[in-house]
């Protein structure tokens, strides 16, 4: 499979503002297509009950072993590309929307807490015919994925955690502007994304004008349901509930942190593999909020020493 640079998508997109008058969104269509393709991925939906569920699947299926890649809040499967196409040539990756975000339904009153977001991701893996898998999450979707391992450990091979949320014993800058009324991960207003991308990732990777543009607009127009969903998996009272939950888990399982992460403190890491018994822990100097963007082949290569000894062997 051939797969092209990041550099190679922003010179298509010169090229396409050089050559045309597109508009940003034609543009934007076109760079995201662009970035799932050289992926190696291609976008389907399934219907699960009342809702549309969107995500990422291989282009061309091989005999590997599947993983699935959950996305944080306010965020979406375009998150995963750039880590999975890594992995695509030996393995089978599905990164989901879940219910509330990117392209899926987003009604207001579905139930947005870490559990009921494992209820759901089960019965849209279910639809997907998804029975075993590795599984990674990154912020809101590590802590999904550790109540997910927790709760269905027979369909986990092994499981990642990118700077998961569900444990703050330790806090910093976050939790002081969103107690002051200044949410950063919520965009409402021109500027905010680019602030918010600023404040989640240290090692931030170039995004061209255009497309920024439009990840902004799509952003403010989701406020409404993000600030539902914020405050349903920012429940302090769920987190004892999280901790007697996750430490029951059986599966290996990984957790990789960046340490400058502004968002949720790495400090928090030691206590997650504290509490999960046999888990082991990262901490990678230089990185922020969401390691599988800021460096994707070393994420990726995290997974690949990890889970070696649980990979088929047809890989």
């Amino acid at each position: 499979m051939l797969h092209k640079s990041p550099f190679t998508v922003v010179l298509l997109i010169v090229t396409m503002l050089l050559a045309s008058a597109c508009s940003r969104h034609s543009i934007y269509e076109t760079a995201i297509k662009f970035e799932r393709s050289s992926a190696g991925l291609e976008t389907s939906s399934i219907q699960v009950g009342d809702l549309t569920i969107a995500y990422l699947k291989n282009s061309d299926a091989n005999d590997g072993d599947t993983i699935v890649l959950v996305h944080g809040f306010g965020a979406n499967k375009d998150n995963w590309t750039r880590l999975a196409r890594e992995l695509t040539d030996d393995f089978n990756v599905y990164a989901v929307d879940l219910p509330g975000h990117g392209e899926s339904s987003k009604p207001l009153d579905l139930g947005y807490s870490l559990a009921d977001q494992v209820g759901h991701l089960s019965r849209i893996l279910e639809a997907l015919g998804i029975k075993e898998m590795h599984m990674m999450g990154n912020s809101m979707g590590g802590g999904i994925t550790a109540l997910y391992a927790a709760t269905y450990p027979d369909q986990i091979k092994s499981a990642v955690l990118f700077n998961p949320a569900g444990i703050l014993e330790y806090e910093n800058d976050m939790v002081g502007l969103v107690l002051a009324g200044d949410n950063p991960l919520i965009p409402s207003q021109p500027g905010d994304f680019e602030r918010l991308m600023d404040f989640a990732l240290e090692k931030r990777p170039f995004v061209p004008w255009p497309i920024l543009g439009v990840l902004e607009e799509k952003a403010i127009a989701n406020q409404a349901v993000n600030k539902v969903i914020f405050d349903a998996i920012a429940d302090p009272d769920f987190e004892p509930l999280f901790r007697s939950t996750i430490k029951d888990i059986e599966d290996p399982l990984l957790i990789v942190w960046g340490k400058e992460d502004r968002i949720l403190d790495y400090r928090n890491g030691p206590v997650f593999q504290e509490t999960i018994p046999g888990s082991q822990l990262v901490i990678l100097d230089g990185i922020g909020h969401a390691p599988m963007i800021e460096t994707p082949e070393e994420s990726a290569q995290l997974f690949l020493e990890f889970a070696k000894p649980l990979i088929s062997k047809a890989n």
